[in-house]
C-alpha cells in the first residue's frame, strides 16, 4: 500500500461460514464492494471465489468506504464494523405462462407444480415444465386467494396419496375447499372435485390461509370480519342454502358440470373475529409452533394480532392513514411486515406481543414508487421480496433497507404484479401479464 493512500480501520463480521480472524484491517477508502470482496477470498483462501456484499452500520455499501464515511459524517480515525455476507445473484427468468384473465394468486409450495388462480374464476396447475396439468372452474367470480393445505389424513384418507386439497376465497362471497386428483399414468387426467363451501362473509373474501397441519383455515372479508374453520368435511350442511338469483344460478350449474345438485356440503365457522373497522386485506398464521397467533391488516390501518384460542384481538398497531393490503412474516417469526397504499412497507418487531408490551412504532420501512400489493418470505429471516403496481418486483434485505438489492420487471409496460410467492430457489409471480417464474438463489447463510 503506498505512503500517500488514505486508509480507514475496518473490523470485518459476518454470519456466513466462511469467518476471517478479529482484528483490523488498515482498508483504502478507494475500495469498494469489489475489492473488499477480492480481499475476503484471497484472506480466507478460497479454491471457489465467492461475490460478498458489505453493510456499514446496517446499510448496504454502494459506494466507496470514503464515500460512505463522507455521507454519513464519519471520521477517517474511527474504525468500521463491516458485515459481510454473500451476494445474491439477480433472478433469472425460467418461465412465463400467459393466462386469459389477471392471476390474483400464486402458490410454489407444492413440489413439481405450480397453483396459479385468475379473475375468471378457474385455478390452474402447471408442472415444472409448464405443461397444463389442469384447468378447472373454482367460483363465479374473480379468485382472490389460493393455498395449498397440507396432508390432513382425516380429510383424504391414507388409501388416496394422488391427491391433495387446495382452499380458495372469492368476490363470491365464498370460499372453497377443493380436492384435487393427479393423474396416476399418462393415460388419466387430473380432476378437480369441491367437498365443502365455507360460508360466513356478506362482502368479497378477500384471503385464505391454512395452517401447517391442514387442520384450520382462516379467512378475511371486506365486510370486516375474519372466519376460523376446521378442514373436516361435515356429513350435512351447516348452513342452510344461500337465497341466489336466476343469473348466480346458471354460473353455479355451470361450475357443477350442468346439474343444480353440488357436490360440496355448506361449512360455518368455528369461530368469527371482529375487531377492524373496515375491510381486512389479509389473515395468516403465525409461524408453525406458534400458530395460536394471527395476524391480520386491513384498509382501518392497523395490524392486529389475535389470540385464536380464545377469540380475542390482544394488539392493535395503528397507523395514521396507512391502509393496508398484505402482510407477512419472516421465517423466524419475529419481524411482521405490512404492506401499505402509501407506497412503503413497514417492518413491525412482534417479538414485544409476548412481552405484553404494545407494538406502537415500526421498525424500519421498504420504500417503494408505488403501492407494493404482495409479500413474500424465504427460507433466511433478513430478505424478502415484494411486488407492486408499476411492475417491478424487488428484492430487499431486511439489515440494510434503503434500497433493494436487486429488482426485475415481471411485464412489457405497467402490469400490475398482484401475487408472489417464494419457495425452493422459485418465485412465482401472478398479475394482469399473466404467470412467470424467476429463478433465484437464496442466501441460506445469511
Amino acid at each position: 500500500m503506498a505512503s500517500s493512500t488514505v486508509s480507514c480501520s475496518v473490523v470485518f463480521t459476518t454470519q456466513t461460514p466462511y469467518p476471517l480472524p478479529s482484528q483490523k484491517y488498515m482498508i483504502p477508502t478507494s475500495w469498494k464492494r469489489f475489492h473488499l470482496s477480492q480481499l475476503i477470498n484471497k484472506a480466507l483462501a478460497l479454491v471457489k471465489p465467492i461475490p460478498f456484499d458489505f453493510l456499514v452500520k446496517g446499510e448496504l455499501l454502494k459506494t466507496s468506504l470514503g464515500g460512505w464515511c463522507t455521507e454519513n459524517n464519519i471520521g477517517e480515525e474511527e474504525t468500521l464494523e463491516v458485515e459481510y455476507i454473500e451476494s445474491v445473484m439477480p433472478p433469472q427468468k425460467m418461465s412465463d405462462i400467459p393466462h386469459d384473465d389477471w392471476v390474483s394468486s400464486v402458490s410454489c409450495q407444492m413440489a413439481g407444480y405450480f397453483y396459479t388462480a385468475s379473475y375468471d374464476g378457474h385455478v390452474r396447475l402447471f408442472d415444472y415444465s409448464q405443461k397444463p396439468v389442469l384447468s378447472a372452474p373454482a367460483h363465479s367470480a374473480p379468485i382472490t386467494s389460493l393455498c395449498l393445505i397440507p396432508e390432513s389424513k382425516s380429510i383424504i384418507g391414507d388409501e388416496d396419496k394422488s391427491s391433495h386439497l387446495i382452499a380458495t376465497s372469492s368476490h363470491d362471497l365464498c370460499a372453497q375447499i377443493t380436492r384435487i386428483s393427479l393423474p396416476s399414468d399418462s393415460t388419466s387426467k387430473s380432476e378437480s372435485k369441491a367437498i365443502a363451501r365455507l360460508y360466513l362473509h356478506t362482502a368479497p373474501v378477500s384471503s385464505i390461509a391454512s395452517n401447517s397441519t391442514g387442520t384450520h383455515l382462516l379467512t378475511s372479508s371486506w365486510d370486516t370480519l375474519i372466519g376460523v374453520w376446521d378442514t373436516t368435511v361435515p356429513t350435512s350442511d351447516e348452513v342452510p342454502e344461500p337465497l341466489i338469483n336466476e343469473r348466480e344460478r346458471k354460473k353455479r350449474r355451470k361450475l357443477n358440470g350442468g346439474t343444480t345438485e353440488s357436490t360440496f356440503k355448506r361449512k360455518a365457522p368455528t369461530m368469527v373475529l371482529k375487531s377492524h373497522t373496515a375491510r381486512v386485506s389479509r389473515v395468516v398464521f403465525g409461524n408453525p409452533g406458534s400458530e395460536s397467533t394471527v395476524y391480520s391488516c386491513g384498509f382501518d390501518s392497523t395490524v392486529r394480532l389475535w389470540d385464536v384460542e380464545n377469540g380475542v384481538c390482544t394488539h392493535t398497531i395503528t397507523s395514521s392513514e396507512k391502509p393496508f393490503v398484505d402482510i407477512a412474516l419472516n421465517s423466524d417469526g419475529h419481524t411482521a411486515l405490512a404492506a401499505s397504499t402509501d407506497r412503503t412497507v413497514t417492518l413491525y418487531d412482534v417479538r414485544e406481543a409476548s412481552s405484553n408490551h404494545s407494538i406502537s412504532t415500526s421498525s424500519g420501512s421498504l420504500v417503494h414508487t408505488a403501492t407494493p400489493s404482495c409479500l413474500s418470505t424465504g427460507a433466511t429471516p433478513h430478505q424478502v421480496f415484494t411486488g407492486a403496481y408499476d411492475g417491478v418486483v424487488r428484492l430487499w434485505d431486511l439489515r440494510s433497507m434503503k434500497s433493494a438489492i436487486t429488482s426485475f420487471k415481471a411485464w412489457d409496460g405497467m402490469k400490475k404484479v398482484l401475487s408472489i410467492d417464494w419457495k425452493r430457489g422459485m418465485v412465482g409471480i401472478g398479475g394482469e401479464g399473466g404467470f412467470e417464474v424467476w429463478k433465484v438463489v437464496e442466501d441460506l447463510h445469511s
